[in-house]
């Protein structure tokens, strides 16, 4: 049964009507997993997973939970790449889908920007998330269920 992965800890708030309309209009169950307390709404069809403290331990409980052609909803680059190596699929916050084809790209830039900041060099963080963004995950979002949900 196709399940959706939530990596919540820095799921926008912007995204959380969205992503529960979604829920309740398709009836879809959806693991909601972080390392506090955060919600999405209220529904059967979602449960919350609270991991211990630990930069990893809310990715390392969704790599472990997730199945073939399930979704993850995160930001974190690596989660994804783990994710899609299972065959699942991964759609981070702005509505990026990441895909076989392009993980290792998005993988490539990150660890390159990890290295220059490692080295002192200051760089730009992303910019301020906003509705566009928001815009562009649910189109983003329907669009994937809409090819792949069954």
């Amino acid at each position: 049964m196709f399940k959706i992965y939530v990596d919540a800890d820095a799921f926008p708030n912007l995204l959380k009507p969205i992503l529960l309309r979604c829920i309740l209009r398709l009836k879809l169950v959806t693991l909601v997993v972080s390392n506090k307390k955060v919600s999405i709404g209220k529904s059967d069809l979602i449960t919350y997973l609270i991991v211990d403290a630990g930069a990893d331990e809310a990715d390392h409980k969704i790599v472990e939970m997730v199945q073939e052609d399930d979704l993850v909803i995160t930001a974190d680059i690596p989660l994804a790449d783990r994710v899609i190596n299972k065959n699942a699929h991964a759609i981070d916050h702005r509505g990026e889908l990441f895909s076989v084809d392009n993980i290792k790209q998005y993988l490539a830039m990150r660890n390159l920007m990890e290295k220059i900041r490692e080295s002192g060099e200051l760089t730009k963080g992303p910019k301020a998330f906003g509705v566009k963004d928001a815009q562009n995950f649910a189109n983003q979002l329907n669009a994937f269920l809409q090819k792949n949900y069954k």
